[in-house]
């Protein structure tokens, strides 16, 4: 049986022939016990293999050179050995230490930390794949604490008036009548679908999120959930149309997640359509599943703002809102198996469109 990584067959880039077939390649995290004893069942092999060329070397010069000359044939050897030898240690150990102190800095929390690719092809393809690892960290982190930051500016501004009205009240300067006990309401009520939009967000990017699926009519989905919306359309002066094409396939999903997707997409074209404009909500068949698009007549989104429109808690600056309705609806669709998409032209409107396979993968 041959050692990890000497058997035949080239090189093949990217992951190691000696890395576990169950592991992910790149990592995702720092590598476990196992991976680190398969690497150093590997390099040991080739120390072997390289100690056992010496001795064969040896061996020949003994049986072939004169007695007379076989000191400064052993003298010669020995320095080509150790020649051998030190450009082994630097393409191997040499890389391989210089990656167990980054793998150190970057277990004490410093994801900056890249390791300079050198030495073997596998120990480059691995330091390669530590950096991946690092970036991927270093970025999650920035993300996580971006997060906390914009989580902790949401809550402040309902908290601090649930606080003011409480503290009014309890010091007599409001008097305790059912406005202010509303407005006190009010303000919960934003921080509890706040928490709800938080949680739903969490599951759904984690895939921990649990989709109820039943075999649904997609438009007769969407009109429901298009009626809902039709009293708010005529407050604001929207006209509101909803067209579904015939041949639409039936779709198995979660009805209550899509709902909410497609609540989220029309509260949104309402928001920034002006009075007098229209709002179009399509229900077409797409390949191998169904395609749901939100168009609407409003101002459109800038084009520096188009790539971002799907990241949390990203508003511009006329924008109303939490931010987390589209990274939602982004969670909630892939969940499903499916993708989504914004197109906008500034001035005459903007465009979502989702797709949901006919069967989920």
């Amino acid at each position: 049986m041959s050692p990890p990584g000497c058997g035949p067959g080239p090189w093949r880039r990217g992951r190691p022939r000696w890395w576990p077939e169950d592991e992910p390649w790149p990592p995702v995290g720092p590598p476990g016990p196992r991976v680190w004893r398969r690497a150093r069942r590997h390099f040991l092999w080739r120390a072997l293999a390289f100690l056992a060329a010496v001795v064969v070397l040896a061996v020949a010069a003994v049986s072939v050179v004169p007695v007379r000359h076989l000191s400064a044939v052993m003298g010669a050897l020995a320095v080509a050995v150790a020649l051998m030898a030190y450009r082994a240690f630097s393409r191997l150990a040499v890389p391989i230490a210089d990656l167990i102190q980054a793998l150190g800095r970057v277990a004490d929390g410093d994801y900056a930390t890249r390791a300079r690719e050198r030495g073997s092809a596998e120990v480059r393809s691995l330091v390669r794949a530590f950096n991946t690892m690092a970036e991927r960290l270093e970025r999650q982190d920035a993300q996580r604490r971006a997060l906390l930051t914009d989580i902790s500016h949401e809550l402040r501004t309902p908290l601090s008036i649930l606080q003011g009205q409480l503290e009014g009240m309890l010091d007599g300067v409001y008097p305790r009548d059912p406005a202010h006990v509303r407005v006190a309401l009010e303000e919960t009520q934003v921080l509890t679908r706040l928490v709800e939009d938080l949680r739903t967000l969490t599951l759904s990017e984690s895939l921990e999120l649990r989709l109820e699926r039943t075999p649904t009519d997609m438009p007769s989905l969407v009109r429901d959930v298009v009626d809902s919306f039709r009293s708010q359309a005529a407050d604001a002066g929207v006209t509101l149309i909803e067209e579904a094409a015939s041949g639409v396939p039936a779709v198995e999903i979660d009805p209550e997640r899509i709902r909410q997707v497609l609540r989220n997409l029309l509260a949104n074209a309402l928001r920034y359509t002006p009075r007098g404009g229209t709002v179009f909500v399509r229900c077409d068949p797409a390949d191998g599943g169904v395609a749901v698009s939100v168009e609407d007549t409003g101002r459109g989104i800038a084009a520096a703002d188009l790539p971002h429109v799907f990241d949390r808690f990203y508003k511009t600056p006329e924008s109303r809102g939490t931010g987390l309705g589209l990274a939602i609806a982004r969670g909630l669709v892939r969940a499903h198996g499916g993708e989504i998409s914004a197109e906008s032209v500034p001035g005459r409107g903007t465009v979502i469109r989702f797709t949901l396979p006919a069967r989920a993968d």
